[in-house]
């Protein structure tokens, strides 16, 4: 599995687990404060559409996980 994969599946996730912790209608809800990372995920997947730096791509490079189609 690639870096970008890795990237979108993370990104995805958080999106899911913060929205399920800040929506008021979810069985799971603890603040709306959640929220405030959603927009945050959302925020950084587009700043790196438009300047491909992406945190978690570096983190994952340290760890020997090649970006790419490998």
């Amino acid at each position: 599995m690639n870096a970008e994969r890795i990237v979108r599946i993370v990104a995805g996730t958080f999106v899911m687990l913060s929205l399920a912790l800040g929506a008021d209608a979810s069985p799971l809800f603890i603040s709306r404060y959640f929220l405030w990372f959603t927009g945050f995920v959302g925020l950084n997947l587009f700043q790196s559409g438009f300047t491909a730096l992406c945190p978690l791509t570096g983190v994952l490079s340290k760890f020997g996980i090649k970006s790419g189609s490998c």
